[in-house]
């Protein structure tokens, strides 16, 4: 299948020069037989190509022109995913005009017509039957995505202004090195050339988004990854949290899941939990709804802080 795959991709890249092949200089340049070539033509037309081939003497074989964007070369659990994936994006945001999510609504709309022709019943079908809860979380522009992650593939310094939380104002300078997606949110982790420092950047906050000529070197990053960098910025300000939980691994992560936390098994079934917290107020609403035993091995304050509020619900 590989081999296959990698015929029809070679195929297509060379019909898509626009020019007419012969079918023995096709065949050799693939290294096939002519049968096999024949074969790979009518799976490319399968796909929803449309190869043109004229028989006999001077026969050839070459691409229809007119083909802005062929369809795309999709199997059917790929097709499922991307509109799997388009519908999940479309439902995050507030789908303002511009916004990623209002994208992935158009992108959505219409994917099915670059689909192979076999594919496009069962996308419609799809489509027609899928609804998606929408998650509240700041729109982020699909422009400013693109020209971050452009600005990180060609290493251009980026200026733009931010809005911080506090709601200050700035202008920052800065070496982008990733873009991040964690817990609904976008961020840009870059080197600040003013603050001379790694900073993360809550990408909703940024406008006036500028690309600049000059290039920039790599720097390493003081992390494994960009992700372990902003759960360490994340978690900065938070107190390390250590509980176990007599409940299922999956029922405490079902009930964590907008948290960064470790679970490990623990005795008699249940889980060992590691998480930061701002508060332990935070604590009581997920440890409510598993409904089951913990206890809270630190920090001691929190422990304190818990039994405090034990004693208040009694009363």
């Amino acid at each position: 299948m590989a081999d296959v795959t990698r015929r029809a991709l070679a195929l297509l890249a060379a019909l898509q020069t626009g020019r007419a092949f012969p079918g023995d200089e096709l065949a050799a340049r693939l290294g096939v037989s002519p049968r096999t070539l024949r074969r790979d033509v009518d799976r490319l037309r399968g796909y929803g190509y449309p190869v043109v081939t004229q028989p006999g003497p001077g026969g050839h074989y070459r691409l229809a022109a007119g083909t802005a964007m062929p369809p795309l070369l999709l199997d059917d659990d790929e097709a499922v995913a991307t509109l799997l994936g388009l519908a999940t994006l479309a439902a995050t945001g507030s789908s303002g005009e511009g916004s990623l999510d209002d994208a992935a609504t158009r992108a959505y709309g219409k994917v099915d017509q670059y689909l192979p022709r076999r594919l496009r019943p069962r996308a419609a079908a799809l489509r027609a039957g899928l609804e998606t809860g929408r998650s509240a979380a700041p729109s982020t522009s699909a422009g400013t995505l693109g020209v971050i992650a452009e600005a990180i593939h060609r290493r251009r310094p980026v200026t733009f202004d931010y809005t911080d939380s506090a709601g200050t104002a700035t202008t920052r300078r800065v070496e982008p090195h990733r873009q991040i997606h964690q817990h609904l949110r976008w961020y840009l982790l870059g080197w600040d050339t003013d603050k001379q420092d790694w900073r993360v950047f809550r990408t909703d906050r940024v406008t006036d988004l500028r690309q600049q000529s000059r290039t920039f070197t790599p720097r390493p990053l003081p992390a494994d990854s960009g992700v372990d960098y902003l759960r360490r910025g994340l978690d900065k300000q938070r107190q390390r949290v250590v509980l176990t939980v007599d409940a299922p691994m999956a029922a405490v992560a079902d009930v964590f899941k907008y948290q960064d936390v470790e679970l490990t098994p623990a005795a008699d079934g249940g889980t060992r939990a590691v998480l930061g917290q701002d508060t332990w107020q935070w604590l009581l609403p997920h440890l409510a709804f598993l409904d089951a035993d913990f206890t809270i091995h630190e920090p001691a304050g929190f422990r304190a802080a818990c039994r405090r509020f034990a004693d208040r619900l009694k009363r």
